[in-house]
């Protein structure tokens, strides 16, 4: 029934401007055809007025010309007329031939001016309109203040503030309510409250809805609610420019519930068919996650409104629903509806999302073809989808078309390759950021201290660090999170934990980087300690909380722990072990020497096992010499990842600890003959920016006499010391010399040799290794720590080994 009376409101006010319109047309060619002499002047005012209103200038001035008496209000009208369309110059020459200029004169041109937005004309004109000892009107005074509420001219806004105090012009409604909107519109919602708050009068409509719409774009969305209630309370009706910012401010802070009795509030004053109230009816359902409401309220729209089909394309999308978000702009495109720069981003999130990399293509051409590409906020939703579908190559061509790049463009292209795991072009292009001038914002920092974390780069994470406190960005719990791990994972777990305890604010993922950052290092005891401190703050735990407490258990050696936290994850918390869960378990159980629990645990698995458990699983049998089971999980590798040189070589090794040297010949041929190759074992160590790396036996190395003096020297120190090197882990067929010869050049050896060379006396040696490190590196390692009473830090790719005075903070458990 509402739908049918607004239809017939809207027809009736249709034809009705028809009528007037033909009436318009007939009367204005009766008189400019040369009988206005017959009609009164205020036959011809009246038809001036309603021919400059309608737009229509060019036949409001041939009717000016024409007229043979010119009052006051002639000349005003016309000059509002040039004025507001545009045409200064002819609007200029009019007010200076102007026989008498009043401030309605004045007005009159000023207006047209702010409403074109020509700040320097406008203002100039206002100034000299006083010194010509022209008093401004309330419309006047309107007309500026709006100006610079459009164009956020605060102090411009605060000048007109202070001529209205001294004219007592702040005591007017009309003034008042516009020093409302300008202070709201220029941020400054303080302000703007205390006029509004202070105004001496009971207030209308229009000043509750400024300060309604006041508070919901200045993020006060809670007041913009309490605002409008009180608004209620007092009786004063709301209309169509009062809903949408009361709308907005319940979808902001997910007031769900209110906004459905707006909605019903609406309905009964009727403006349930405004649609730009309808409009937010539908941006306010979809943002509070009621997209059964938000259909509804777009099905009962009279007409196709773009804003609102985008509303809910993006509350599909933020609600998951991605591929109805596609079949809502797929109508749209049918319905031939022309699609704007905010359609696209959220229709290419869903594409990057669904991985739909072919309907994204089609999409892209679609853009191209309406001319959106050139648009910002488009480029950088391309940029963003093709990274997140791993197509650097289209990203970074879509980059270098936008012509105006922005923070967001670089953002999304330098997160784009971290994430992707190209780490060292992601810094190329963040330095290329900063020359560019384009200051970086909490995103990008995150995502370049998580490419430090990955590759170790301590010195550029430090760097990082530094500006980010020098220029006082604002805090931001992504960037303290990536601190956090980037110091963990470089081995400064004292500096991880300073930044922890700076934190004012900390969630999950901060407790987690934490605890699996004490796991890394070494330190699985404190690990647990954080653990129960997390628990103690209500913070739940989640899946990647316990794969870092079952990886300190392991490395620690906390078997009990380990088997109470893997039974807390179902029946305490709800989450279903992984494959990663039941690989840290089974590695803990064979560190502890309990294969048989270990093989009894992957038999039991809840979901099938991953090459990661069978990993685990080998490993824990070429530790214990278990041949057997050993034999048992390379079988179950092999089929998962028969390229994969792991199951080869961790086989291989498993014989030759057993001696079983023949079998191991015969991996290492299949090997050769399916043309997989080991990856070899190498070392580095970074001295001024600079990596040097070293492999066994290495004699590359500019320095290479000095690296195996000091290296024998070394091992000279630490046999005296009571050393004896491992011949378990020369595993070559050779006499026992030539065992202990391959063992002393391994590649650490010669890294901690260069690094006692260069590293300054005091610092830490820090070596790292692509491979696990050997049990012979690593009993000597303590040693060599004991005897220049130095701090190692060798980082492989299990965890960090900090060696000091004769020890390793893995407790051997490596």
């Amino acid at each position: 029934m509402l739908k049918f009376n607004s239809r017939i409101l809207n027809f009736r006010y249709s034809v009705n401007r028809q009528l007037k319109h033909i009436e318009i047309k007939y009367f204005s060619s009766y008189i400019i055809d040369g009988v206005s002499s017959t009609h009164s002047a205020f036959d011809s005012n009246r038809l001036l007025n309603e021919l400059s209103k309608s737009g229509r200038v060019d036949e409001a001035h041939q009717l000016f010309n024409k007229m043979l008496i010119r009052d006051e209000f002639t000349w005003n009208t016309m000059i509002a007329a040039y004025s507001n369309s545009g045409r200064f110059s002819d609007a200029r020459q009019l007010f200076e031939d102007t026989p008498t200029k009043s401030p309605i004169t004045w007005s009159s041109l000023l207006s047209g001016y702010c409403r074109n937005e020509c700040e320097i004309e406008a203002f100039e004109l206002f100034w000299h309109m006083q010194l010509e000892g022209q008093m401004p009107s309330q419309f006047t005074l309107g007309s500026v203040l709006r100006l610079c509420s459009t164009l956020g001219l605060l102090q411009r806004g605060e000048q007109i503030h202070g001529y209205t105090i001294k004219t007592r012009f702040d005591l007017n409604d009309f003034v008042l309510t516009c020093l409302v909107d300008m202070y709201a519109k220029c941020k400054c919602i303080s302000e703007a409250e205390y006029l509004f708050r202070m105004s001496p009068r009971s207030k209308n409509h229009v000043m509750w809805t400024a300060m309604v719409t006041g508070y919901s774009q200045n993020g006060e969305s809670l007041k913009a609610i309490k605002c409008f209630r009180e608004m209620r309370i007092e009786g004063v009706e709301s209309n169509h420019f009062t809903f949408p910012g009361i709308l907005t401010a319940c979808a902001a802070v997910n007031a769900g519930l209110f906004g459905a009795q707006v909605h019903g509030c609406m309905i009964r004053i009727g403006y349930g068919a405004n649609v730009f109230v309808q409009s937010a009816l539908v941006d306010m359902y979809a943002k509070c996650g009621d997209l059964n409401s938000a259909k509804r309220a777009l099905e009962n729209m009279e007409s196709d409104d773009v804003v609102s089909l985008n509303s809910m394309i993006v509350g599909c999308v933020r609600q998951g629903y991605l591929k109805d978000a596609l079949i809502l702009f797929k109508e749209m495109h049918a319905r031939d509806m022309k699609t704007d720069h905010f359609t696209y981003p959220s229709i290419l999130n869903s594409f990057a999302v669904l991985k739909e990399i072919e309907q994204a293509k089609s999409v892209h051409g679609l853009i191209i073809k309406t001319g959106f590409e050139a648009y910002v906020l488009v480029g950088n939703s391309l940029i963003d989808m093709y990274a997140k579908q791993g197509n650097l190559v289209s990203a970074y061509q879509t980059f270098n078309l936008i012509l105006d790049k922005d923070v967001i463009s670089w953002t999304s292209l330098v997160s784009g390759y971290a994430h992707n795991g190209y780490y060292e072009k992601a810094f190329e292009l963040f330095h290329e950021m900063r020359v560019a001038g384009v200051y970086p914002d909490q995103f990008v920092i995150a995502s370049v201290l998580s490419a430090c974390a990955e590759l170790t780069v301590l010195e550029f994470g430090q760097q990082i660090h530094s500006n980010c406190t020098k220029s006082g960005l604002r805090p931001s719990l992504s960037v303290d999170n990536s601190l956090v791990t980037m110091y963990a994972k470089c081995g400064c777990i004292e500096e991880a934990n300073k930044v922890f305890d700076s934190m004012r604010v900390r969630n999950v993922i901060s407790w987690t980087a934490l605890i699996v950052g004490y796991a890394q290092n070494g330190r699985g005891k404190d690990s647990l300690k954080f653990y129960d401190q997390m628990i103690a703050t209500g913070t739940n735990p989640d899946f990647i909380t316990f794969i870092g407490l079952l990886f300190a258990c392991s490395h620690a050696g906390l078997l009990e722990n380990g088997r109470t936290y893997f039974e807390s994850m179902d029946k305490v918390y709800g989450i279903k072990p992984g494959p990663e869960h039941y690989a840290c378990m089974i590695d803990l159980l064979g560190r502890s020497g309990k294969l048989k629990e270990a093989k009894r645990l992957v038999n039991q698995m809840t979901v099938e096992p991953d090459a990661t458990v069978w990993k685990a699983l080998l490993a824990a049998c070429r530790v214990h010499g278990n041949v057997e089971l050993g034999e048992k999980a390379a079988d179950n590798l092999l089929k998962l990842e028969p390229f994969n040189s792991v199951a080869y070589v961790l086989l291989s090794n498993l014989y030759s600890a057993a001696g079983r040297w023949d079998d191991a010949a015969k991996i290492r041929r299949l090997m050769k003959s399916m043309g997989i190759s080991k990856e070899p074992g190498y070392s580095w160590i970074e001295m001024n920016s600079q990596a040097h790396r070293f492999m066994s036996e290495d004699r590359s190395h500019p320095r290479t006499t000095e690296i195996y003096s000091k290296l024998d020297e070394i091992m000279m120190l630490i046999k005296e010391a009571g050393y004896v090197p491992d011949m378990n882990f020369a595993l070559h067929d050779m006499d026992e010399e030539g065992k202990e010869l391959g063992l002393t050049y391994h590649s650490e050896k010669l890294a901690i040799a260069f690094g006692l060379l260069t590293v300054p006396p005091g610092a830490p040696v820090r070596i790292y290794k692509n491979l696990r490190v050997c049990g012979d590196c690593h009993t000597a390692m303590k040693y060599i720590s004991s005897v220049v009473i130095r701090h190692i830090i060798l980082r492989d790719p299990n965890c960090f080994h900090h060696f000091k005075d004769g020890k390793c903070s893995c407790g051997d458990y490596w």
